[in-house]
């Protein structure tokens, strides 16, 4: 029986990392980091067997406490965390001295291509101090569109990004959170491997507007504009300098990129096939028209 931290609980893929893992019937102890217990408890009022324990990645206090009798650890970046050498070396480095070393962490498709993103800078770390590992790294998120582009969409009937023509591999979070549990549970099979985890559709952001208007009755457009005029649009709009950014090279990159990967191994480990675009909007339509949420979600 092991005892499994996931750090990023309550977050959309924390939730979904810790469902699965009770879905899956193996009895291992899992306790939730998060930065406010009585709140995280409101979220998992339906799991009433999972642990709690305090804990903030900006906070060096709490690491020692959250990781105490710990055997694996599933770690992610928070998107507000750019500063992987301030925040991610002393974790880690607590992570080695009390003697854990099974990390499954949330990194993205093309980590390795591209040395300016912090989940490159964070799998290099994790070598460094030679934790056995499994980087996870899915592509692009379903759930950006109901999350971070929520707004946009809402209140301007746009998708407002750098992107032209780029095409994005298309991955359910519940896909992911799935996989996660089950590489969380049987660690030592996946042990030191890098796994690419994509849905079966490359789509541009003008056919994601497409699919969303065949399941709206007030439709929407995409609407391209270059990196600058996207960062004074969103500085404008109050997001912080860090979260566009990020926004700007996750979409506009792309543009200079091969088409991205299909990888097969969600329909391998699972016996399923990922979700649709199709599957997902239909699933998620009432979220374009109910009161925005404010999240983030890369």
């Amino acid at each position: 029986m092991k005892r499994i931290l996931v750090t990023g609980a309550t977050g959309n893929i924390g939730v979904e990392v810790i469902r699965f893992l009770f879905e899956s019937k193996i009895e291992n102890h899992i306790i939730a980091g998060v930065r406010d217990i009585a709140k995280a408890k409101k979220v998992f009022v339906n799991f009433p067997r999972l642990n709690y324990v305090e804990f903030d990645f900006e906070n060096y206090g709490t690491f020692n406490r959250t990781l105490e009798n710990i055997d694996t650890v599933f770690l992610l970046r928070p998107p507000h965390i750019s500063d992987v050498s301030e925040c991610f070396s002393p974790l880690l480095e607590k992570i080695k001295q009390k003697g854990i070393t099974e990390v499954v962490f949330l990194s993205v498709q093309g980590a390795d291509f591209s040395s300016m993103i912090p989940h490159n800078k964070i799998e290099k770390l994790i070598q460094k101090f030679r934790l056995n590992y499994i980087f996870l790294r899915p592509s692009y998120f379903m759930q950006n569109i109901t999350t971070t582009l929520l707004s946009d969409i809402k209140n301007k009937r746009q998708i407002i990004l750098p992107s032209a023509k780029a095409k994005f591999n298309w991955i359910d979070v519940e896909n992911i959170g799935e996989t996660a549990a089950i590489l969380l549970n049987d660690f030592d099979k996946y042990k030191n491997q890098t796994i690419d985890l994509t849905g079966s559709e490359n789509e541009n952001f003008s056919t994601i507007a497409y699919i969303i208007n065949e399941v709206v009755d007030k439709k929407i457009m995409f609407v391209n504009t270059n990196p600058f005029k996207f960062y004074k649009i969103k500085k404008k709009e109050g997001m912080e300098k860090g979260m566009i950014m990020v926004m700007i090279f996750l979409h506009f990159l792309p543009r200079f990129q091969k088409e991205p990967r299909i990888s097969n191994f969600y329909s391998k480990l699972t016996g399923k096939k990922p979700t649709t675009l199709m599957e997902f909007m239909k699933r998620e339509k009432e979220k374009f028209n109910s009161p925005i949420v404010n999240s983030r979600y890369f």
